[in-house]
Protein backbone atom coordinates (compact mmCIF):
# COMPACT_ATOMS: atom_id res chain seq x y z
CA UNK A 1 0.00 0.00 0.00
CA UNK A 2 3.07 2.23 -0.09
CA UNK A 3 2.44 5.41 -2.06
CA UNK A 4 -1.35 5.02 -2.09
CA UNK A 5 -1.89 8.56 -0.72
CA UNK A 6 -0.69 10.18 -3.93
CA UNK A 7 -3.33 8.22 -5.87
CA UNK A 8 -6.03 9.08 -3.31
CA UNK A 9 -5.22 12.79 -3.73
CA UNK A 10 -5.12 12.40 -7.50
CA UNK A 11 -8.51 10.65 -7.49
CA UNK A 12 -10.03 13.26 -5.16
CA UNK A 13 -9.00 16.34 -7.12
CA UNK A 14 -9.65 14.71 -10.52
CA UNK A 15 -13.22 13.75 -9.50
CA UNK A 16 -13.86 17.11 -7.81
CA UNK A 17 -13.10 18.84 -11.11
CA UNK A 18 -15.04 16.23 -13.11
CA UNK A 19 -18.10 16.32 -10.87
CA UNK A 20 -18.21 20.11 -10.92
CA UNK A 21 -17.26 20.74 -14.56
CA UNK A 22 -18.31 17.50 -16.27
CA UNK A 23 -14.83 16.55 -17.45
CA UNK A 24 -11.16 15.91 -16.61
CA UNK A 25 -11.20 12.87 -14.27
CA UNK A 26 -9.87 10.61 -16.99
CA UNK A 27 -7.74 13.27 -18.67
CA UNK A 28 -5.96 14.34 -15.47
CA UNK A 29 -5.60 10.81 -14.04
CA UNK A 30 -4.37 9.37 -17.32
CA UNK A 31 -1.97 12.26 -17.93
CA UNK A 32 -0.38 11.77 -14.49
CA UNK A 33 -0.13 7.97 -14.82
CA UNK A 34 1.44 8.19 -18.27
CA UNK A 35 3.89 10.84 -17.01
CA UNK A 36 5.27 8.35 -14.45
CA UNK A 37 5.89 5.72 -17.14
CA UNK A 38 2.73 3.57 -17.15
CA UNK A 39 1.80 2.32 -20.63
CA UNK A 40 -1.21 4.01 -22.32
CA UNK A 41 -3.45 0.90 -22.38
CA UNK A 42 -2.68 0.10 -18.72
CA UNK A 43 -3.18 3.70 -17.52
CA UNK A 44 -6.49 3.96 -19.38
CA UNK A 45 -7.65 0.62 -17.97
CA UNK A 46 -6.72 1.57 -14.38
CA UNK A 47 -8.50 4.89 -14.76
CA UNK A 48 -11.67 3.24 -16.07
CA UNK A 49 -11.73 0.52 -13.39
CA UNK A 50 -11.68 3.24 -10.73
CA UNK A 51 -14.25 5.27 -12.68
CA UNK A 52 -16.87 2.56 -12.26
CA UNK A 53 -17.08 3.54 -8.60
CA UNK A 54 -16.68 7.30 -9.04
CA UNK A 55 -19.22 7.58 -11.87
CA UNK A 56 -21.71 5.45 -9.92
CA UNK A 57 -21.40 7.75 -6.91
CA UNK A 58 -21.58 10.85 -9.10
CA UNK A 59 -24.60 9.50 -11.00
CA UNK A 60 -26.55 8.70 -7.84
CA UNK A 61 -25.74 12.16 -6.44
CA UNK A 62 -26.92 13.90 -9.63
CA UNK A 63 -30.13 11.83 -9.80
CA UNK A 64 -30.96 12.70 -6.19
CA UNK A 65 -30.36 16.38 -6.93
CA UNK A 66 -32.61 16.16 -10.07
CA UNK A 67 -29.63 17.16 -12.17
CA UNK A 68 -30.22 14.69 -15.03
CA UNK A 69 -32.06 15.00 -18.36
CA UNK A 70 -33.11 11.34 -18.75
CA UNK A 71 -34.18 11.69 -22.40
CA UNK A 72 -30.78 13.09 -23.38
CA UNK A 73 -28.99 10.45 -21.31
CA UNK A 74 -30.77 7.59 -23.11
CA UNK A 75 -29.79 9.02 -26.51
CA UNK A 76 -26.13 9.09 -25.47
CA UNK A 77 -25.99 5.67 -23.78
CA UNK A 78 -26.06 3.04 -26.54
CA UNK A 79 -23.73 4.81 -29.03
CA UNK A 80 -21.47 5.74 -26.11
CA UNK A 81 -21.19 2.10 -25.04
CA UNK A 82 -20.50 0.94 -28.61
CA UNK A 83 -17.87 3.65 -29.06
CA UNK A 84 -16.26 2.82 -25.70
CA UNK A 85 -15.91 -0.88 -26.57
CA UNK A 86 -14.48 -0.02 -29.99
CA UNK A 87 -12.03 2.48 -28.49
CA UNK A 88 -10.81 0.04 -25.84
CA UNK A 89 -10.22 -2.64 -28.48
CA UNK A 90 -8.42 -0.14 -30.73
CA UNK A 91 -6.17 1.13 -27.92
CA UNK A 92 -5.05 -2.37 -26.91
CA UNK A 93 -4.50 -3.36 -30.56
CA UNK A 94 -3.11 -0.16 -32.11
CA UNK A 95 -1.71 3.31 -31.37
CA UNK A 96 -2.72 6.48 -33.29
CA UNK A 97 -1.09 9.82 -32.43
CA UNK A 98 -2.75 11.45 -35.44
CA UNK A 99 -6.23 10.66 -34.08
CA UNK A 100 -5.18 12.02 -30.68
CA UNK A 101 -4.07 15.31 -32.28
CA UNK A 102 -7.29 15.70 -34.29
CA UNK A 103 -9.32 15.27 -31.09
CA UNK A 104 -7.08 17.74 -29.23
CA UNK A 105 -7.63 20.43 -31.89
CA UNK A 106 -11.41 19.82 -31.93
CA UNK A 107 -11.60 20.20 -28.15
CA UNK A 108 -9.50 23.38 -28.14
CA UNK A 109 -11.99 24.87 -30.63
CA UNK A 110 -14.91 23.73 -28.43
CA UNK A 111 -13.22 25.32 -25.41
CA UNK A 112 -12.97 28.64 -27.25
CA UNK A 113 -16.65 28.42 -28.27
CA UNK A 114 -17.71 27.72 -24.67
CA UNK A 115 -15.61 30.55 -23.25
CA UNK A 116 -17.01 33.00 -25.83
CA UNK A 117 -20.53 32.33 -24.49
CA UNK A 118 -19.60 34.15 -21.27
CA UNK A 119 -19.96 37.40 -23.26
CA UNK A 120 -23.20 36.49 -25.11
CA UNK A 121 -26.87 36.37 -24.13
CA UNK A 122 -28.32 32.96 -23.26
CA UNK A 123 -30.03 31.19 -26.17
CA UNK A 124 -32.39 28.20 -26.32
CA UNK A 125 -30.53 24.87 -26.60
CA UNK A 126 -30.08 23.74 -30.21
CA UNK A 127 -31.54 20.35 -31.13
CA UNK A 128 -28.63 18.25 -32.38
CA UNK A 129 -30.95 15.73 -34.06
CA UNK A 130 -29.28 12.51 -35.15
CA UNK A 131 -25.87 14.08 -34.50
CA UNK A 132 -26.39 13.29 -30.80
CA UNK A 133 -25.87 9.57 -31.56
CA UNK A 134 -22.59 10.25 -33.35
CA UNK A 135 -21.53 12.48 -30.48
CA UNK A 136 -22.16 9.62 -28.03
CA UNK A 137 -20.10 7.21 -30.17
CA UNK A 138 -17.16 9.61 -30.58
CA UNK A 139 -17.27 10.45 -26.87
CA UNK A 140 -17.10 6.77 -25.88
CA UNK A 141 -14.39 5.99 -28.45
CA UNK A 142 -12.11 8.86 -27.41
CA UNK A 143 -12.75 8.16 -23.73
CA UNK A 144 -11.37 4.64 -24.03
CA UNK A 145 -8.55 5.67 -26.35
CA UNK A 146 -7.26 8.56 -24.24
CA UNK A 147 -8.16 7.38 -20.76
CA UNK A 148 -10.56 10.34 -20.68
CA UNK A 149 -12.61 12.07 -23.32
CA UNK A 150 -16.27 11.36 -22.63
CA UNK A 151 -16.71 14.57 -20.64
CA UNK A 152 -14.51 16.85 -22.76
CA UNK A 153 -16.09 15.71 -26.05
CA UNK A 154 -19.75 15.29 -25.01
CA UNK A 155 -20.09 17.96 -22.32
CA UNK A 156 -18.17 20.65 -24.21
CA UNK A 157 -20.10 20.02 -27.45
CA UNK A 158 -23.50 20.14 -25.70
CA UNK A 159 -22.64 23.29 -23.76
CA UNK A 160 -21.29 24.86 -26.96
CA UNK A 161 -24.76 24.10 -28.43
CA UNK A 162 -26.36 26.21 -25.67
CA UNK A 163 -27.48 23.35 -23.41
CA UNK A 164 -27.75 24.45 -19.76
CA UNK A 165 -24.37 23.65 -18.13
CA UNK A 166 -25.54 22.25 -14.76
CA UNK A 167 -28.01 19.66 -16.09
CA UNK A 168 -25.75 18.83 -19.03
CA UNK A 169 -22.87 18.00 -16.69
CA UNK A 170 -25.11 15.93 -14.41
CA UNK A 171 -26.56 14.04 -17.41
CA UNK A 172 -23.21 13.32 -19.06
CA UNK A 173 -21.64 12.21 -15.76
CA UNK A 174 -24.52 9.82 -15.06
CA UNK A 175 -24.39 8.27 -18.56
CA UNK A 176 -20.64 7.83 -18.13
CA UNK A 177 -21.19 5.09 -15.52
CA UNK A 178 -22.64 2.72 -18.13
CA UNK A 179 -20.06 3.65 -20.78
CA UNK A 180 -17.27 3.05 -18.25
CA UNK A 181 -18.55 -0.44 -17.40
CA UNK A 182 -18.47 -1.38 -21.10
CA UNK A 183 -14.95 -0.01 -21.56
CA UNK A 184 -13.60 -1.66 -18.40
CA UNK A 185 -15.10 -5.04 -19.32
CA UNK A 186 -13.35 -4.83 -22.70
CA UNK A 187 -10.01 -3.86 -21.17
CA UNK A 188 -10.14 -6.69 -18.60
CA UNK A 189 -11.20 -9.26 -21.24
CA UNK A 190 -8.32 -8.28 -23.54
CA UNK A 191 -5.56 -7.54 -21.00
CA UNK A 192 -6.29 -9.93 -18.11
CA UNK A 193 -4.98 -9.56 -14.55
CA UNK A 194 -4.66 -6.05 -13.04
CA UNK A 195 -3.67 -7.09 -9.51
CA UNK A 196 -0.19 -5.61 -9.97
CA UNK A 197 -1.82 -2.17 -10.17
CA UNK A 198 -4.20 -2.50 -7.22
CA UNK A 199 -2.57 0.39 -5.28
CA UNK A 200 -3.23 2.81 -8.15
CA UNK A 201 -6.80 1.59 -8.68
CA UNK A 202 -7.72 1.55 -4.97
CA UNK A 203 -6.27 5.03 -4.39
CA UNK A 204 -8.17 6.50 -7.34
CA UNK A 205 -11.40 4.85 -6.14
CA UNK A 206 -11.12 6.13 -2.56
CA UNK A 207 -10.29 9.70 -3.55
CA UNK A 208 -12.90 9.80 -6.32
CA UNK A 209 -15.78 8.38 -4.27
CA UNK A 210 -15.16 10.93 -1.48
CA UNK A 211 -15.14 13.82 -3.98
CA UNK A 212 -18.10 12.78 -6.18
CA UNK A 213 -20.99 14.03 -3.95
CA UNK A 214 -19.15 17.31 -3.33
CA UNK A 215 -18.75 17.85 -7.09
CA UNK A 216 -22.45 17.18 -7.73
CA UNK A 217 -23.45 19.81 -5.15
CA UNK A 218 -20.99 22.39 -6.51
CA UNK A 219 -22.33 21.74 -10.02
CA UNK A 220 -25.73 23.11 -8.95
CA UNK A 221 -24.31 26.02 -6.95
CA UNK A 222 -21.88 27.64 -9.41
CA UNK A 223 -23.46 30.42 -11.58
CA UNK A 224 -23.87 29.60 -15.30
CA UNK A 225 -21.52 32.33 -16.60
CA UNK A 226 -18.80 31.35 -14.13
CA UNK A 227 -19.19 27.69 -15.07
CA UNK A 228 -18.94 28.50 -18.79
CA UNK A 229 -15.73 30.45 -18.18
CA UNK A 230 -14.15 27.73 -16.02
CA UNK A 231 -15.17 24.87 -18.36
CA UNK A 232 -13.91 26.76 -21.42
CA UNK A 233 -10.52 27.55 -19.87
CA UNK A 234 -10.19 24.00 -18.52
CA UNK A 235 -10.88 22.44 -21.92
CA UNK A 236 -8.44 24.76 -23.70
CA UNK A 237 -5.58 24.33 -21.20
CA UNK A 238 -5.87 20.54 -20.84
CA UNK A 239 -6.02 19.96 -24.58
CA UNK A 240 -3.27 22.42 -25.45
CA UNK A 241 -1.12 20.45 -23.02
CA UNK A 242 -2.14 17.14 -24.62
CA UNK A 243 -1.61 18.51 -28.15
CA UNK A 244 1.92 19.54 -27.22
CA UNK A 245 2.53 16.05 -25.82
CA UNK A 246 1.13 14.27 -28.88
CA UNK A 247 3.07 16.52 -31.30
CA UNK A 248 6.36 15.88 -29.45
CA UNK A 249 6.82 19.45 -28.23
CA UNK A 250 6.93 18.25 -24.58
Amino acid sequence: MKGIWIYILLGFFAELIDGTMGMAYGVSSNTFLRSVGIQPAVSSACTHISEIFTTFTSGISNLRLKNVNKNLMMKLLVPGIIGGVAGAWFLVSFQSKFLDMVIDVYLIIMGCVIFSKVFKKNKPARDLGHFIYGLGFVGGFTDAMGGGGWGPVVTSTLIASDHEPGRTIGTVNTAEFFVTIAETTTFVAMMGDFRAYYTIILGLIIGGVVAAPIGAILCKKIPVKAMLAIVGILVIVLNLYKLMQHSGLM
